[in-house]
């Protein structure tokens, strides 16, 4: 995690990091699963249940905002595929291609890096009071749709 521009005490930046140290915990966890050590459907489920609500929550409020911006409308595009896309690895590995393990690993990492490192410290830097206002409102209003059980 990087801390040079400080936009991890943004609150739902900091958030959004946390939750991807835990994803990246939980796809080590599949990974020894996969290899042999533990249950590849139980690791799984774990790693989508921290997953799936993270990448709706910065596409309903995060990115929402961003996508509005015309110089980050294309990256929001291609990091929302790369939500898709790690869906998409995953469920095939649930479904029995323990084959796709180092590809979800990889591409699962290069995303969160360029959140992390590229996308939040924009966010940081580029996005007003109003901005982070909306934000922390559809995020808030996502969770309490959604069920999740994260609170400011």
């Amino acid at each position: 995690m990087c801390s040079y521009c400080g936009c991890d005490s943004i609150t739902v930046i900091g958030r959004f990091m946390e939750e991807h140290v835990e994803i990246i915990n939980a796809s080590g966890a599949l990974r020894r699963a996969v290899a042999g050590d533990g249950d590849v459907a139980v690791a799984a489920e774990q790693l989508g249940a921290l997953l799936h609500p993270h990448t709706a929550t910065e596409e309903a409020g995060l990115f929402t905002v961003m996508k509005g911006l015309d110089e980050y409308h294309d990256h929001i595009d291609t990091l929302c595929a790369e939500h898709r896309t790690l869906d998409d690895l995953l469920d095939a590995i649930v479904a029995g291609d323990h084959s796709l393990m180092d590809d979800f690993d990889v591409a699962l990492r290069e995303h969160i890096h360029k959140e992390d490192n590229g996308l939040f410290p924009a966010a940081a830097l580029g996005l007003d009071g109003d901005q982070w206002t909306q934000i922390d409102t559809l995020t808030h209003d996502y969770d309490h749709a959604a069920g999740n059980a994260h609170h400011h």
